[in-house]
C-alpha cells in the first residue's frame, strides 16, 4: 500500500519499462527467456508453500521440495553446472554449521540459565516491574530491537525466546487471552520484530542484500535511509498487533476450530 501510494504522488519513482528503456538504451521488454524465468520462479515457490499448507510435507521437508524444485528449474534453464553445485554445497554446509553451534551454544545456556534458577528469576523480575501486561511485552519487545542491532536473529530466537515465554504465558489471564493463544500472539509479536531486524541499521541483512543486487552508484547509506519507512510500517503494524491480538489471532483460531 505504501508502495502504490509513494509511485502514485511521484511517478518517476516508478518508471515503465518504455521510460527506463529510453533513459538506459537496454530493451525492457519481457522476453521468453525472462517469462520463462519468472513462471519457474512462482512454480517453484507454489511447490514449496504448497507441500506445507496441502499437509504434504512438513516445514523441514519442503525444505527438501525446494531443493529439489531448485534443481529442476536449473535444469531447465541450461544452468546445471558442477561449479554452481559446488557453490551452493559449500554455502550449505558453511550456514548449516553455523546454525549448530548456535543451537548447541543457546541450548547449553538455556540448559545452565535454568538450572541456577534464572528462569524463575527472570519472570519475577519482569512480573516485579510493576508495569501493566502490555508494558512488559512492550519492554520485551525493545530488547529484541536493541539485540537485533548486533546480533544474528537464530542467536536471539534461542537465547530469548525460553526466557520471554513463560513469562507471556503467566501474564496470558491479565492479557485476557488463553495461555496458548498467548504464546502463538507472542510468537507473531516476536516474527515481526525480526522483520525490523533484518531492515534496521547497521547490521539489516535485507539492506546488505539489496545493495549486492543493486546497481554500483546506489550507496548503503541511500539503501538504509530509502528503508526507514518500511521500518515505522513495522513498527506500527507490531504497534496495532500488541494492542489488538485479534489482528493475528483471527485466522488461527479460525482454522483451529
Amino acid at each position: 500500500g505504501y508502495v502504490l501510494v509513494r509511485v502514485n504522488l511521484n511517478p518517476a519513482l516508478a518508471p515503465t519499462a518504455a521510460e527506463v528503456a529510453a533513459i538506459t538504451g537496454k530493451d525492457q521488454k519481457l522476453s521468453k527467456e525472462r517469462l520463462m524465468a519468472v513462471i519457474l520462479c512462482i512454480l517453484l515457490i507454489t511447490c514449496v508453500m504448497g507441500s506445507i499448507y496441502g499437509g504434504i510435507a512438513s516445514v523441514t521437508e519442503s525444505a527438501g521440495v525446494g531443493v529439489i524444485g531448485a534443481l529442476f528449474v536449473a535444469a531447465v534453464r541450461n544452468q546445471m553446472k558442477w561449479s554452481i553445485l559446488q557453490e551452493a554445497l559449500a554455502g550449505t554446509m558453511s550456514t548449516v554449521g553455523t546454525i549448530i553451534w548456535l543451537i548447541l551454544g543457546a541450548v547449553s545456556f538455556v540448559g545452565i540459565f535454568n538450572l541456577v534458577g534464572g528462569g524463575d528469576f527472570m519472570r519475577s523480575l519482569f512480573l516485579d516491574l510493576g508495569l501493566p501486561p502490555l508494558g512488559t511485552i512492550l519492554v520485551m519487545m525493545a530488547i529484541l530491537v536493541v539485540l537485533g542491532t548486533f546480533m544474528e536473529w537464530i542467536a536471539i530466537v534461542f537465547i530469548t525466546v525460553p526466557v520471554f515465554a513463560p513469562v507471556v504465558k503467566e501474564l496470558a489471564p491479565a492479557l485476557g487471552l488463553d495461555p496458548t493463544w498467548a504464546a502463538v500472539w507472542f510468537g507473531i509479536l516476536f516474527v515481526m520484530n525480526i522483520q525490523i531486524y533484518f531492515l534496521s541499521p547497521p547490521f539489516g541483512p535485507a539492506c546488505f542484500w539489496l545493495k549486492s543486487v543493486a546497481p554500483k552508484d546506489v550507496t548503503l547509506q541511500e539503501i538504509f535511509i530509502s528503508v526507514l519507512p518500511f521500518i515505522a510500517l513495522q513498527i506500527i503494524g507490531l504497534a496495532l498487533v500488541m494492542m489488538f491480538p485479534q489482528i493475528a489471532l483471527w485466522l488461527p483460531q479460525a482454522l483451529g476450530s
